[in-house]
């Protein structure tokens, strides 16, 4: 019987050298000392809200990276419900990045997006090498799924406006690491042209693929 690979998909993409990770924007934010972080988190979800609908008009896979916070048995689908329904102070996060039925989802059970998942296989059959990585917390899983990216040749973008952590004094440490270190591009989401990357892609992630 001849098959169709995109049946197996929808609507998502089956290649794309750029992919969108969102990472813990599914999250009730509920734990103490949240003030700073839910304060700053639904500018952010609306900018990469925005950012994520720039994507998907241009066929960039968006790849929800989500921690299943120490619970073995989480199911990402009940995660989005109780933070769609139940009184948590990331609700309206939630409610303006709840994921799209062709949108990829990985749980993590570390800080890294890599860290024991499926991402990097994924990543893989996605010929992904430009990755955008957008959430929380800056300076703790963004910083860590940076940097296991950097070791993997992938090259990093992360939007200074779609990212946030716990104070300000963080958000800046972990926004200088990124740049300096990793050699990330930090520039605001506004000025990200995606057309123009998925067009310069660098091909050293696909080069060390093959």
């Amino acid at each position: 019987m001849a098959s169709n690979k995109s049946d197996l998909h929808g609507k998502a993409p089956d290649s794309s050298p750029v992919a969108l990770l969102l990472i813990d924007v599914i999250n009730d934010l509920d734990f103490p000392g949240n003030e700073h972080l839910v304060k700053n988190a639904v500018p952010m979800a609306r900018r990469i809200a925005a950012l994520k609908q720039r994507a998907r008009a241009l066929n960039i896979p968006v790849v929800y990276v989500n921690d299943n916070f120490g619970k073995w048995r989480s199911d990402f689908r009940k995660l989005v419900r109780h933070c769609l329904t139940d009184d948590v102070p990331g609700c309206e996060v939630v409610q303006l990045l709840a994921p799209d039925g062709d949108d990829y989802f990985v749980l993590k059970p570390k800080h890294s997006g890599f860290f024991s998942t499926t991402l990097d296989t994924l990543l893989e059959h996605l010929q992904v090498e430009t990755v955008i990585l957008a959430g929380m917390a800056a300076n703790v899983c963004i910083l860590f799924t940076a940097n296991d990216a950097f070791m993997r040749d992938f090259n990093i973008v992360v939007p200074r406006d779609c990212v946030a952590s716990a104070t300000p004094e963080q958000n800046r440490y972990a926004l200088q690491h990124l740049e300096k270190v990793l050699h990330a591009d930090t520039r605001l989401s506004s000025r990200i042209d995606l057309k123009k990357l998925k067009r310069n892609s660098p091909h050293i992630h696909s080069a060390r693929r093959r």
